[in-house]
């Protein structure tokens, strides 16, 4: 059976009208909602001034020669509880003894201030936070201080 032609409906400008608002007012929503969590979730910004970041990025790599020469590696942190412990070894495998840690713990969406860990040697070589680390991700800047050298590095924590 096929249906009469006199009782169907055409389609008309305003329906096309109608048609074409509909889809863009998806699509301002959608790009709404994404811009406001892209907001609300990230900063943005890695460094607050990229031309004094630039003219200082000579330093940061003789920084970094000298802390390779060291030969120090430290192991993964890890979360024991609500404290955080590593390992640091010197450049022929041993455990490095009497080191001053701090840690700058910061939530990668910085929802929170930052912590700061200060770190005592639990043995020789494993060291442990004195202060407490609550649950979830988080990016510690970690400082290790030794005889006058010094090794910066970056870890994420879970």
């Amino acid at each position: 059976m096929t249906p009469d032609p006199s009782k169907r409906k055409n389609f008309t400008g305003y329906h096309a009208a109608a048609m074409i608002v509909a889809f863009f007012a998806v699509v301002v929503a959608v790009n709404m909602v994404m811009a406001r969590f892209a907001v609300s979730t990230f900063s943005g910004t890695l460094v607050d001034n990229t031309y004094v970041a630039s003219q200082k990025y000579n330093s940061w790599l003789e920084e970094a020669r000298k802390q390779q020469a060291h030969g120090w590696t430290s192991s993964k942190v890890i979360r024991l509880q609500d404290k955080i412990a590593m390992t640091v070894l010197k450049a022929d495998n041993s455990l490095l003894e009497d080191a001053q840690i701090i840690a700058v713990a910061e939530h990668p969406v910085g929802r929170t201030d930052p912590i700061t860990l200060h770190f005592k040697q639990d043995q020789a070589g494993t060291y442990i936070s004195r202060d407490i680390l609550p649950e979830g991700r988080w990016k510690l800047r970690i400082t290790i201080m030794h005889r006058g050298n010094k090794m910066a590095l970056a870890q994420e924590v879970f």
